[in-house]
């Protein structure tokens, strides 16, 4: 599985290092030998919305290489809904089988089309700028519809990362991540058929 993490000027740092943490241990801990990850943007640094500077590995990249591409949030998603050749970047990913995001980082997957007719989330602050581009503004942490999965508020990095793991390795995988990163607060199962947030 090969993941593309989208980074941008103004994103929120822990948004995108909460997932990523987790994500990577699937490999790091022997879960996915055949996991492999690049950050991608549009130019060749990125800095979040206190000042922190990250190298991107790959320049646009054509998008559809990946299986799961995941956008974190920030104040530069506000601005970057406009931007055309950011999102017609991000429409490049249409085929990809895993699309995620969390806090406002599923304002993007709304510009580039790939929440029409879904159920998603966002941080609370946002739901009124999500509206628009999606069937239903959904108030909860993790919600799941199709191959889109969207997450609440900026610590919901951290539970999104272990769903995925659970996803994609097991909640027996997603268990023993959690206790190597002692984050004592994710339940596997909570998101499931029948369960919250589940479409």
């Amino acid at each position: 599985m090969k993941v593309a993490f989208i980074l941008f000027d103004q994103m929120t740092t822990l948004d995108f290092v909460g997932f990523y943490d987790a994500v990577t241990r699937l490999k790091t801990m022997g879960f996915n030998e055949n996991l492999s990850w690049d950050l991608c943007g549009l130019k060749e640094q990125v800095s979040d919305d206190r000042g922190i500077t990250v190298i991107v590995d790959r320049v646009s990249p054509d998008l559809s290489e990946y299986d799961l591409i995941f956008i974190p949030g920030g104040f530069g998603t506000r601005q970057l809904v406009n931007v055309t050749e950011f999102v017609e970047w991000l429409k490049s990913a249409k085929e990809v089988d895993y699309k995620v995001s969390v806090c406002t980082g599923s304002l993007l997957l709304g510009a580039a089309g790939f929440l029409r007719e879904k159920r998603a989330t966002t941080h609370p602050n946002a739901y009124d700028l999500l509206r628009p581009y999606c069937s239903e503004v959904v108030e909860e942490r993790i919600v799941k519809d199709g191959n889109v999965i969207t997450g609440g508020g900026v610590a919901v990095s951290v539970d999104l990362g272990l769903y995925l793991c659970e996803t994609l390795a097991g909640p027996e995988a997603a268990k023993r991540i959690q206790k190597q990163m002692d984050y004592l607060y994710y339940q596997t199962g909570l998101i499931g058929p029948g369960r919250i947030g589940q479409m």
